[in-house]
């Protein structure tokens, strides 16, 4: 291997998460001439992926390792050698067919089990999944996961058909989702096609079906679903669905259905946590080979707590403006293109309303919150925005410490408890603090 690229491959292999450098990286070939830095793509797929998302990081880490600026250029195979799997562009999965059907889903190469984050909110869900990839058909059958949108259900569903395709390639999958399923139902039932339709979705060693809350507004459909599912199950094929509520809850779906979506495991997916989201901004910049600062994803995270989705498009959101302004990512940036304030519930004061009363009677800046700074004439007000953010509003002891600085919980716990005691042992203490909840009172009823 030619010295520099070794060097080179090796500088990437720490800067990148394993899977997108197993993809990506690994199945290149590198070799410099003068200036130049000749980059052999195995594929037209790899060739795509790495000019839209790696190119620039090639010619940086290829400067600095070679002490000067070198031409990077991009060039295909002549005899290219395809992967057993091709996954670094969306593949269709699907079950042999003389004619695929129109509604073809794609999986997204980047939504692995290693890029999925694990958190309290989704461990039962992701173990399950992994369980069903690694043993499809004996492990839980069915698979139903369950939550809100945006969660990640759709990732995990994708997760699982890439580990299965991976371990074996031959393995008949097809995934699609219920609006699909239907569509082809009907579609197949006007054209006189029905056997064709069923060896579609029976002949398969996994069905995956998302979103099968679709399937209750139609009952034709729910009657076919039925016939598949029992002659999937009796053969011990493996069936995974995603949902927005739990099989009992899915309005007009037949007792028949409900009762045999119940009979492997069924999961839910709840919010993630503010230690997830951190984790999840993190996770979701890396992989679009962003560097994320500690306060910028905290302050992401206290600001988007609803689902991965909101969260992914305030990273694309960055992405965007960081690149127009040729800048990087700091929490200046974060505030200009996200907004500087925190939303809260109706009728709680939100967080820049309190930031904002006591910044104005202790004179200290937001920015000297959110630092370090341990000095006494910023800790104390710190602890106070702390105690009052906790009283006043239903933000957890998470999302506090985050907006402050990336503190843990324990940190804001302990401010609680501080300015708990100071206001039992100084009046004039205790004094203050009813004037600053009176002020929030007041803004909050005008």
């Amino acid at each position: 291997m030619d010295s520099l690229w070794h060097s080179l491959v090796s500088e990437l292999k720490k800067d990148l998460p394993a899977q997108q450098y197993d993809t990506w990286i690994k199945p290149l070939k590198g070799e410099r001439r003068g200036d130049h830095l000749r980059v052999v793509a195995p594929n037209h797929h790899v060739l795509r992926w790495i000019r839209s998302n790696l190119l620039s990081k090639l010619e940086s880490r290829a400067e600095r390792v070679a002490g000067s600026a070198l031409q990077v250029d991009l060039v295909l195979d002549e005899k290219p050698v395809e992967p057993e799997i091709v996954v670094p562009e969306p593949v269709v999965v699907a079950a042999p067919s003389e004619r695929p059907p129109r509604d073809e889903h794609r999986l997204n190469p980047s939504f692995t089990f290693g890029n999925f984050v694990n958190g309290k909110a989704n461990q039962i869900a992701r173990a399950a999944a992994i369980q069903v990839a690694e043993n499809p058909g004996t492990a839980y059958n069915p698979l139903f996961i369950y939550g809100g949108t945006g969660l990640g259900k759709t990732h995990l569903l994708q997760a699982i058909c890439l580990r299965i395709c991976e371990q074996d390639p031959s393995t008949r999958l097809y995934y699609t989702s219920c609006e699909g399923f239907v569509t082809q139902y009907f579609e197949s039932v006007q054209s006189g096609e029905m056997a064709e339709f069923r060896h579609r979705f029976r002949d398969v060693d996994v069905l995956v079906i998302d979103d099968i809350h679709f399937l209750a507004k139609r009952e034709s459909s729910q009657e076919e679903f039925f016939h598949t599912f029992n002659a999937l199950f009796q053969a011990q094929k493996q069936i995974i669905l995603s949902c927005d509520a739990p099989p009992e809850d899915i309005p007009a779906l037949e007792e028949r259905l409900v009762s045999r979506f119940k009979w492997g495991l069924v999961t839910k997916m709840e919010t993630p946590t503010f230690e997830t989201r951190v984790a999840i901004l993190k996770t979701k910049a890396k992989v679009r080979g962003l560097i994320l600062p500690d306060d910028v994803a905290c302050f992401i995270a206290g600001k988007i707590d609803t689902n991965i989705r909101e969260l992914e498009g305030a990273v694309v959101k960055l992405h965007i403006q960081s690149t127009v302004e040729k800048c990087p990512i700091d929490m200046a940036l974060a505030k200009e293109a996200l907004g500087d304030s925190l939303p809260a519930p109706r009728g709680e004061p939100t967080l820049q309303a309190i930031i904002a009363a006591v910044t104005e009677f202790y004179g200290v800046r937001l920015t000297e919150l959110q630092s370090k700074g341990r000095q006494r004439s910023i800790a104390l007000p710190r602890q106070v925005c702390m105690f009052l953010a906790r009283r006043c509003t239903r933000h957890s002891l998470e999302e506090i410490g985050g907006f402050f600085g990336g503190r843990d919980h324990t940190t804001v716990m302990h401010a609680v408890d501080t300015v708990e005691e100071k206001r039992k042992a100084d009046s004039d203490f205790d004094l203050v603090l009813r004037s600053l909840e009176e002020k929030l009172r007041a803004a909050k009823a005008a």
